[in-house]
């Protein structure tokens, strides 16, 4: 059965949120939180690895270079990235029916190694792409033991 879209999600969903009880957009656990259903698909990522280094780009749409921070804590590197639109509407621009976009903030952490160094880590904020490239970890490989047990017979 074809269902009515109205603002890009189904109709019912979006006119029942608020009634009769607390609306989705309040309750994270419904798919709510601050970016709605769709913050399952905030800082999408790709990690690639090239060359000795591994490079990881991180979509973050309608950000800023401003916004985003990078911090490099015990071989936990954390990208977090905060936006705020001001809320002030004046009558001569008119009058909102709705708002889909939100201020809020976002963040993910990925472990990079304890012996990289936070001057070897290199990010680079081009059309809504963070790109961040870091040394691969060298593995301290143990020596070979011979594990065989003897087999009598």
């Amino acid at each position: 059965m074809m269902m009515p879209k109205l603002f890009g999600e189904n109709l019912f969903d979006e006119l029942m949120d608020d009634f009769p009880f607390v609306g989705r957009m309040q309750m994270p656990a419904l798919g709510g939180g601050i970016y709605g259903r769709r913050e399952k698909n905030l800082m999408k990522t790709d990690v690639k690895e090239k060359d000795g280094s591994y490079i990881l780009d991180i979509d973050l749409p309608g950000f800023r270079k401003e916004d985003i921070k990078a911090e490099l804590n015990d071989g936990y590197l954390t990208i977090s990235a905060d936006r705020s639109y001001e809320r002030e509407e004046k009558p001569e621009d008119g009058k909102f029916i709705r708002r889909e976009r939100f201020s809020g903030s976002c963040s993910r952490t990925f472990f990079v190694g304890e012996e990289v160094k936070q001057e070897d880590i290199k990010a680079k904020f081009a059309d809504g792409i963070l790109t961040v490239t870091f040394p691969k970890e060298e593995q301290n490989k143990l020596p070979a033991k011979n594990n065989l047990i003897a087999i009598e017979g």
